[in-house]
């Protein structure tokens, strides 16, 4: 079952409609409407749950925005924005070129920025002679080498090096006035945001809203702490490390299955001491999902009883169950094997004599999963799980299934609650400029135990008093009981 449920995850692009037609952004708007409205798995549950008034003062508001647009980027964006009224996730709008594949707005490399006038050989010698650390310095932002130096009453920001070819060496980058408290950053394409989470993490990492700069010069004491958070938040591929005698962390920023090998790589090269060590910390912040079977090899560490898994239904519609039709008649262009490829071709057929009904494709139709272990390892004894409002999805999935262990507890803030109404499917718009993603599937979870705009909640909340960069180090106190 483990192999069917990863392949349901496969994303396919269906392009329902061959023929040409006029597009413009309110017929791009009325083939997303109606194309959500007859194929999305929650479309009938959100209708029923706030009612037929609300969403048709909903569309007449939109209709009136969508008739008042003047870009493209405008028109996409305000679908997106109506597409809100269901839910907080699992669902998109992107672009399309002729190709058929999503594109990004193209740059504009014409905009000029101003020019900071710096001695760059007196300022570097300048900043040597520091002994309190502050905004003046050297820093690394990727792509950039930016120097920052203290004008008058504000703070610049500019580049030394870049690996963006439409920024060069002495335009500013950003300013941020005396007190620290607001400033403007002018991001990849130049254009300018304004700031005002302008903070230092310890002495060697500036935080600009959404952008980290690391100090690289002066140098002053490196802080085991903060270097920590930060290698674990800006990780792009799990690993684990020792805290100390007692405690092992381990980091997991995604279960995108293309990730699956090097989740499981690490806790097999790490076997002896995951079952030696007494208490262990997962750290999944800002892990949005993937596939179900990218955390299997953690549960067994895990595990103290059966874990009961609230199944899916799929909304059975003769668009939605192309792509089951699709995956049998393309199944070794994504691996799949014969005998899962019988298992498409029998949903297919099952889904299409029940069309306009939730099915289960479950050959015993039963609504949940028991799963069981033959063993339980003492070790770990304790296990802190580290959440906060970036995990939603297949990252939820993994908690419900974690937190029925008498050894797991949660730590953090509130997850982002996108579980209930899931399994995307993209489809193309009638003149190929817009793709849409929509969910096929609904859990039996609902509604009595819905996690879509709730989230789930730690056992431990972790408050705006003690800061991100000190999580982890909290998590060590609890579990060592300091």
């Amino acid at each position: 079952m483990i192999k069917i449920k990863s392949l349901i995850l496969i994303l396919v692009t269906s392009s329902a409609w061959s023929f040409a037609q006029s597009c413009n952004c309110e017929s791009n708007y009325q083939w997303v409407k109606k194309t959500f409205e007859e194929n999305d798995a929650g479309f009938q549950y959100i209708i029923d749950k706030k009612g037929t008034g609300a969403y048709q003062a909903h569309n007449n508001e939109f209709l009136n925005k969508i008739r008042n647009v003047k870009s493209d980027i405008e028109c996409n964006q305000t679908i997106y924005d109506w597409l809100k009224f269901f839910r907080s996730g699992h669902f998109s709008i992107s672009k399309i070129g002729n190709t058929g594949q999503a594109v990004k707005p193209q740059s504009d490399e014409t905009i000029k920025s101003e020019l900071v006038k710096v001695n760059l050989e007196k300022f570097k010698k300048e900043i040597q002679s520091k002994k309190e650390s502050d905004l003046e310095g050297i820093w690394e932002t990727d792509p950039y080498t930016v120097g920052i130096k203290k004008f008058g009453d504000v703070y610049k920001g500019f580049i030394i090096k870049s690996g963006a070819e439409n920024w060069k060496p002495g335009e500013l980058k950003f300013t941020i006035n005396a007190d620290k408290t607001i400033g403007i950053f002018y991001v990849r394409d130049k254009t300018r945001q304004e700031v005002n989470d302008i903070h230092f993490v310890g002495k060697n990492y500036l935080e600009i809203g959404d952008f980290t700069l690391k100090r690289i010069s002066p140098k002053f004491e490196r802080e085991e702490e903060i270097e920590t958070y930060y290698e674990a938040i800006q990780a792009e591929k799990p690993f684990l490390k020792v805290m100390n005698n007692t405690t092992l962390l381990l980091r997991i920023p995604s279960f995108n299955g293309a990730l699956k090998k090097d989740i499981d790589s690490v806790i097999i090269a790490n076997k002896a001491k995951i079952e030696k060590t007494e208490n262990l910390i997962i750290d999944i912040r800002n892990n949005g999902g993937g596939s179900d079977i990218s955390y299997a090899e953690i549960i067994p560490y895990l595990y103290t009883n059966p874990i009961r898994s609230i199944r899916t239904q799929f909304y059975s519609t003769p668009l939605n169950n192309q792509r089951m039709m699709f995956l049998y008649e393309n199944y070794e262009k994504y691996g799949i094997s014969q005998e899962d490829r019988a298992f498409m071709k029998k949903s297919y057929d099952k889904l299409n004599g029940k069309l306009g009904q939730f099915v289960s494709l479950q050959e015993d139709d039963s609504t949940v999963g028991i799963e069981k272990h033959d063993k339980i390892y003492p070790y770990p004894k304790n296990v802190g799980i580290i959440i906060n409002k970036g995990n939603g999805s297949t990252a939820e999935e993994f908690l419900l299934a974690a937190k029925q262990s008498k050894k797991v507890k949660l730590f953090g803030t509130t997850t982002a609650g996108v579980l209930d109404v899931s399994n995307m499917y993209f489809v193309n718009s009638p003149c190929n400029e817009i793709k849409l993603g929509y969910s096929l599937s609904k859990s039996f979870r609902i509604p009595d135990m819905a996690i879509d705009e709730k989230g789930i909640q730690p056992d431990y909340f972790i408050d705006k008093t003690i800061p991100d960069y000190q999580w982890i180090d909290y998590v060590n106190g609890v579990l060592n009981e300091k």
